[in-house]
């Protein structure tokens, strides 16, 4: 083959292949016509045959073409051309192994391969190129929306290109595998040649769709192909930078490189790649990084998967990443902050960590522990995510505990929801991954503790004294050292007279110093002197007998001496050792360390404990801050705090119970979700006991139910009804439940009244799901529940009573369905039952009488046929045995203090209290028996027999077969739809006009007791027994609902008696009673309904309560006309008691909901509570205002405010109403509009500006406005207005003595002014805290009634005095109503859906 004239440069563009590059570079001659294609493309199909791979030289200019005008060029020829393509490169790569080999390989053969490749790779480059462009704009544009025409084109052509990528690359992959370095002359393949080849794979990876699951393939050929490129043609220096800058403009790359880096490293060793990479990416400008916060979340989303898969890779080169937790961008944090815990997780893990590894994990928990009080929510609320994970694969080290739950409290107070949602999951995964124990009870956990800690100090002191008593062998030498040498120089005198006898020397040195230091220890001292002298002898030049014999022969043997009993010697004695003690250094060492495990031991003992007992505490802290989320807007909180509560109470923290308890209320959500997660909680607390039988579950599911009931309140009750009739309906709750709870209940086996009592419970809220639970067992619980002792637990019959009346049908029935109400006969054992249990229970003083007759009542009037007629019996009864006591009692010649009197007659005041409750009772049953089941009954039978005519009439005119019974069917039925609406309004006025003019007439039982009533209401000194008079107040509430007339003639007496009663018991029954008499009869309570607000501001919290509430229900109920007042409510938001504070909050929640509400009472209330003669301190107001303007929050509503409160400047008349007003304006988001309104209204607060507490506040108004403000016209319009703020505030301060002085001049001082607009009422604690001073009607009531009788006489101020003190006054002077000027008598009619009249 000759060699050829030109060598192929590969391009940088491909216009540079159409300009001659010099002598010896090829360039493409003629670029032919994209319709002249075909031929050109079969020649070199042919050539190829021929030739080989070798054809492209003589042909590559047609492909080329090909590539210059892809667009033009008809589909078929392209795919015709890909093949060819891969054809060619395939044959060469099979090729090219032996050539390569051929040691004899001439230049032109090398570099006619040379080209050729360089050729064919370019080719197949530029259609896989041109290809990928193609197809990304079909996905893009001109794919159809329902991808149907991608499908058929396919279809239609056979050709996919996303099912050639892979094969193609898999060609490419086989190709670089070889050594193509013998082409090139430097033994190194061109670097364009490389890029070339990876050029394809970076052009695939940034089509969008690669991510997907389908194109798995192809991305693993991708990351194999790069590889190659990087392991055999050093890629790795422009794969980083290539990388980096896709990372940063596509997205979606970023966990294709981390999965193909991951790979790099685990199968090529590739591990420098992850330190370039991370390197590049860490020396990016964090400030450059800021501005582009799309670059950044590839790089995070990059970093962090990364991390996932290698992270001890990672974890090697997190240095150069760190710098990057200073940076602003929050993306870039949390993928720093991922890794370092994807480090702590699976690399930094273990109790076996270095100490290098440990300095470096204790380091990383820092950073994560720092970053939980992040300045962004995103970032903390991720750091407590990692945490969560950590605590859950128990990879926190114990030491971090407190520390880290700490953090976690701290963050259940954070603005952001996710991080409160956060926090909480952590604190749960505290909790279930906790080292120290099942059961978290503070009270549990303090006991063993205070016993450890007490036996530590006792080992502590111990051991102290141990070691001063301990006296060292050195001591010990120097106290015996006189003696000795007192011994020893007597023994070495002349021996005058008989020989002592000396010890025999054993047979080696050691066996000898072990003797003579157990003589020394037995004190002979002459036996040892004697056997040293000896040893000195026998022993010579042997330790420890090596002395120098000459000299001194008493220093010599003292010296061995204190040698061989201080233990300086290695031999020492261990046998002959008298009274406990030995040698220094074995025995006596080995009794000192024991006490010393002992005590390491005992200390970490009580260090655990201590850890346990914190977080017991802390978790504790967190149950009342948790616990106040279950009412958050937010959902997923909401869901979190059940789910929280559910994980707490399975480690028997006590206070879970109370978290437990108020999820309850949620049961009423309208989410979907929450009400699905409180059934949730309840069935995993409850629903799953353990047990090892069916019965024992039983058990233990009946004990924590009525665990839950003990004190609860009525609302509790009733909330843990609604779940378990949810539970039984979907038979949740198995039949050996219902089983257990009637024994328990019958006594078949020995429980507690309050077992009793819970089991009555428990089935009555069954029934509610089921009704044949009770329905079933009626008898049993007649029998049993209301039997003759009855009396000694009038709590278990409420209950027994509170379970039969589930059996009552609804008073509505459903649509369609007619039948008749479950009533039983008059005759029924129940009844007989009821009567006797109330009649015998009257005469006997019971605390608990009065709720079971109530409830007694009740349920006669909801199950018997004729109740009025059992009511009567009962009445009759109970009054006759109250006028037999009555004639006992005038036959007795004193009367006790606890009995009321009248003139010669006298009573037991309970038995008074049980007649008035009684009366009460009966007659608000009857008004509802009469509304309700009555008119109910009276509509049933009317609908039965208009369809019974209807039928018949029909069945008529079919067999007359009228020509137009069409029309008078229509007909027919329009006129039965008028007489049914007429037929409504006729049995309402029957049932009013029974109200009105039969129950409370002379005939009528009730008429013998009003009086009664009313003299113990009229008269509260005579009457003086609290309990007496709330029941008789409650009692005139309840008869003033049976008839308007009665109602409207005492409504005078109600509201003297709930204003000037000193008892709280009597005030607030009677709130509870003129609320409901606000909803009968509303025309004639409303001109009483600042009487209403007044019990707001009422010095017993009780009382405040309770009209919180009763308001809180006639407001949203449009029953009270919401007015100026309704400040009072507001005030109640800083009550000092946190369940009024909470009724006020839930109050204003609620009203938010109805439209503009808010919006347009905020000016009156502004107003009020602004008023320094009636209204709130200046504090207090702020905290307020920041609730309320909490829900304004349509820009509209912002900019109709700011304009109101500017005008409202100019009748403002003290500074602190004009702080005020400013105060309010810094509360509003304001808008563009918004700023454009203040300015408008300048002159209404520009006088005001010299008060610095008003200017401040316009400061800070203008202040936030910019820091929101984007455009500059806002900006400018925001710095126009300010310098007109620092005129007007500068000018005033200049002014403001001149100012004062005419101010002094025109105006008299706000203190001496009474202001006549307006209504200032005073507290009533004044009112009430003597009862022998006169009460005064507030000046509220005068003020008003003073506009109402203006054209008639102005009235007097009335003196109302009760007289409690004189027990002989006349009864007019025990009278406690208001005059006749008090009574309201303007009146607005108020609209309601109601049969009563309109007086």
């Amino acid at each position: 083959m000759s060699s050829p004239l030109w060598e192929f440069h590969l391009p940088l563009s491909p216009g540079d292949l159409l300009r001659g590059g010099g002598p010896g570079r090829y360039a493409v001659q003629e670029v032919l016509p994209a319709r002249e294609l075909a031929a050109p493309l079969a020649a070199f199909r042919a050539a190829f045959r021929a030739r080989g791979a070798l054809a492209v030289l003589q042909h590559f200019d047609p492909l080329y073409s090909l590539l210059h005008h892809f667009r033009a060029v008809g589909a078929a020829v392209k795919e015709d051309a890909l093949e060819l393509m891969m054809q060619v490169v395939s044959r060469h790569s099979n090729d090219l192994p032996a050539i390569l080999g051929d040691s004899g390989l001439s230049r032109t053969d090398r570099t006619n391969h040379l080209n050729a490749l360089k050729m064919n790779c370019y080719l197949l480059s530029g259609l896989v190129e041109a290809f990928e462009m193609e197809t990304c704009k079909s996905g893009l544009v001109e794919l159809d929306p329902s991808g149907k025409n991608k499908k058929n084109r396919t279809k239609a052509s056979g050709f996919s290109w996303e099912e050639e990528r892979e094969p193609l690359l898999r060609l490419l992959i086989q190709l670089l595998q070889l050594d193509l370095r013998r082409l090139w002359s430097g033994l190194v393949v061109e670097e364009e040649f490389v890029s070339l080849m990876t050029g394809s794979c970076y052009r695939i990876l940034e089509n969008p769709s690669i991510g997907l699951q389908k194109h798995r393939a192809t991305r693993e050929a991708v990351t194999h192909l790069l590889a190659a490129a990087l392991v055999h043609y050093d890629h790795m220096f422009s794969a980083t930078l290539k990388i980096t800058q896709m990372l940063q403009h596509f997205e979606h790359v970023a966990p294709v490189f981390a999965q193909a880096v991951s790979l790099w490293v685990t199968e090529y060793g590739l591990k420098s790649m992850v330190g370039e990479l991370l390197r590049e990416i860490g020396q990016k400008c964090p400030q450059d990084l800021a501005r582009d916060a799309s670059g950044i979340k590839g790089y995070a989303i990059f970093i962090t998967e990364l991390a996932e898969q290698i992270p001890a890779v990672v974890l090697s080169n997190m240095s150069v990443l760190l710098r990057h937790l200073d940076g602003e961008n929050y993306m870039m944090r949390n993928a720093i902050l991922a890794a370092v815990a994807e480090a702590l997780l699976k690399v930094l893990n273990g109790d076996k960590l270095e100490e290098a590894a440990r300095g470096t994990r204790d380091q990383f928990l820092d950073i994560l522990q720092a970053h939980i009080c992040d300045i962004s929510g995103f970032v903390r609320s991720r750091v407590l995510q990692l945490f969560t994970r950590i605590v859950q694969c128990k990879a926190l080290p114990l030491t971090r505990f407190q520390s880290v739950v700490s953090l976690a409290v701290g963050r259940l107070k954070d603005k952001s929801v996710m991080v409160v949602k956060n926090a909480i999951q952590l604190l749960a995964a505290f909790l279930s991954n906790n080292p120290f124990s099942c059961k978290l009870s503070c009270s549990d956990l303090v006991k063993p503790l205070k016993k450890e800690v007490q036996k530590l100090q006792e080992m502590r002191n111990k051991h102290r004294a141990t070691a001063a008593a301990t006296i060292t062998p050195e001591e010990e030498w120097e106290a015996m050292l006189p003696e000795i040498r007192a011994v020893t120089q007597q023994l070495l005198q002349p021996l005058e007279g008989e020989e002592e006898e000396i010890p025999e020397v054993e047979e080696t040195a050691e066996s000898t110093s072990e003797r003579i230091t157990g003589l020394l220890r037995k004190l002979n001292y002459k036996g040892a002197i004697r056997l040293t002298q000896k040893a000195l002898c026998h022993f010579q030049g042997l330790e420890p007998f090596s002395g120098p014999k000459e000299g001194n022969e008493e220093a010599t043997i003292l010296d061995i001496l204190k040698r061989l009993y201080t233990g300086l010697c290695p031999h020492e004695n261990t046998e002959d050792t008298p009274c406990g003690n030995s040698s220094p250094v074995t025995k006596d060492v080995m009794q000192e360390e024991q006490p010393q495990t002992d005590l390491v031991k005992q200390e970490m003992l009580v260090q655990y404990l201590q850890d346990a007992y914190n977080f017991s505490v802390k978790i504790t802290e967190a149950l009342s801050l948790v616990s106040k989320m279950m009412y958050e807007n937010s959902v997923s909180v909401v869901q979190e705090a059940i789910e929280f509560f559910v994980t707490v109470s399975q480690f028997s923290v006590p206070q879970a119970v109370l978290g437990v308890r108020r999820m309850l209320p949620l049961i009423w959500s309208k989410e979907p979700g929450i009400k699905e997660a409180v059934l949730n909680a309840y069935r995993r607390l409850y629903l799953s006991p353990s047990g090892d039988s069916e019965r024992a579950r039983a058990q233990s599911l009946v004990r924590s139910l009525s665990l839950i009931m003990v004190d609860a309140s009525l609302g509790t009750i009733q909330c843990l009804e609604e779940i378990i009739s949810e539970f039984v309906q979907k038979d949740e709750i198995k039949p050996a439940v219902i089983q257990l709870l009637w024994e328990q209940f019958t006594e078949k086996f020995q429980c507690s009244l309050l077992e009793r009592r819970a089991a009555v419970m428990l089935l009555g809220m069954m029934a509610r799901g089921k009704p044949e639970i009770i329905g079933s067992n009626l008898d049993v619980l007649v029998t049993v529940g209301l039997s003759e002792k009855v009396c000694e637990d009038y709590r278990l019959a409420q209950e027994v009573c509170s379970a039969i009346s589930k059996l009552a049908s609804n008073p509505k029935p459903a649509l369609g369905k007619n039948s008749a109400p479950f009533r039983l006969p008059q005759t029924h054992m129940l009844f007989g039952s009821l009567s006797e249990a109330v009649s015998k229970g009257f005469t006997q003083p019971s605390g608990h009488w009065i709720p079971f007759m109530e409830a007694a009542v009740t349920l006669i009037y909801q199950l018997a046929e004729g109740a009025e007629e059992i009511c009567a019996h009962i009445l009759q009864v109970c009054s006759q045995q109250a006028l037999e006591k009555l004639q006992e009692a005038d036959a007795e010649p004193g009367a006790s203090p606890s009995r009321v009197s009248d003139g010669a007659s006298s009573l037991p005041t309970f038995l008074l209290m049980h007649l008035v409750s009684l009366v009460g009772q009966v007659a608000l049953q009857q008004v509802v028996y009469l509304e309700v089941s009555v008119s109910t009954e009276l509509r049933r039978r009317r609908i039965l027999r208009e369809e019974q005519k209807a039928k018949q009439h029909s069945e008529s005119s079919a067999k007359k077969q009228r020509p137009r019974s069409t029309g008078n069917e229509t007909t027919m039925e329009e006129e039965l739809g008028l007489v049914g609406a007429s037929a409504d309004d006729t049995e309402a006025e029957l049932i009013r006009s029974i109200c009105e003019t039969e129950l409370l007439d002379g005939k009528h039982l009730f008429s013998a007791f009003v009086p009664l009533v009313l003299k113990i209401c009229n008269n509260p000194g005579l009457y003086g027994d609290p309990a007496l008079s709330a029941a008789a107040a409650l009692t005139l509430g309840k008869v003033c609902m049976i008839s308007s007339e009665f109602c409207d003639s005492h409504l005078r007496l109600l509201f003297t008696m709930m204003e000037k009663s000193t008892l709280p018991g009597v005030r607030s029954n009677l709130m509870i009673a003129a609320g409901d008499l606000a909803i009968r009869f509303p025309n004639l309570v409303e001109p009483w309904t600042p009487h209403l607000y007044a019990r707001l501001r009422d010095p017993c919290q009780n009382v405040r309560q309770t009209a919180g509430l009763v308001m809180t229900h006639l407001i949203l109920k449009d029953m009270v006309k919401v007015k100026g007042q309704v400040s009072e409510m507001a005030a109640l938001l800083m009550d000092p008691e946190e369940a009024i504070v909470g009724l006020a909050q839930n109050f204003f929640s609620e009203l938010s909901n109805k439209g503009n509400a808010i919006y347009n009472l905020l000016p009156d209330i502004i107003s009020r509570l602004s008023d320094p003669d009636c209204g709130v301190d200046e504090e207090s107001f702020h905290t307020i205002m920041r609730h309320l303007f909490s829900y304004i929050t349509k820009d509209k509503q912002t900019e109709s405010l700011v304009e109101k409160l500017c005008q409202r400047f100019r009748t403002a008349r003290t500074e602190r109403q004009y702080r005020d007003l400013s105060h309010c304006l810094t509360l509003l988001p304001l808008t563009e509009r918004g700023l454009h309104k203040l300015q408008d209204n300048f002159d209404c607060f520009a006088d005001k500006l010299q008060d610095p507490a008003v200017y401040s506040c316009f400061q800070a108004v203008l202040l936030r406005f910019r820091r929101a403000a984007s455009k500059t016209e806002s900006k400018a319009l925001a710095e126009e207005l300010e310098q007109k703020l620092q005129a007007c505030h500068s000018q005033g301060l200049d002014s403001a003595e001149t100012c004062q002085e005419g101010n002094e001049a025109l105006m008299p001082e706000p203190t001496k002014r009474r202001p006549v607009e307006g209504s200032h009422r005073q507290p009533l604690s004044a009112a009430n805290r003597n009862v022998d001073e006169p009460f005064v009607t507030p000046p509220l009531r005068a003020l008003r009634n003073l506009k109402h009788t203006q054209k008639r006489r102005p009235p007097k101020k009335p003196v109302i005095t009760f007289s409690s003190d004189e027990e002989n006054s006349s009864e007019d002077e025990f009278s406690a109503e208001l005059t006749e000027e008090e009574t309201p008598t303007k009146t607005t009619p108020i609209t309601r859906s109601s049969a009563s009249r309109v007086r």
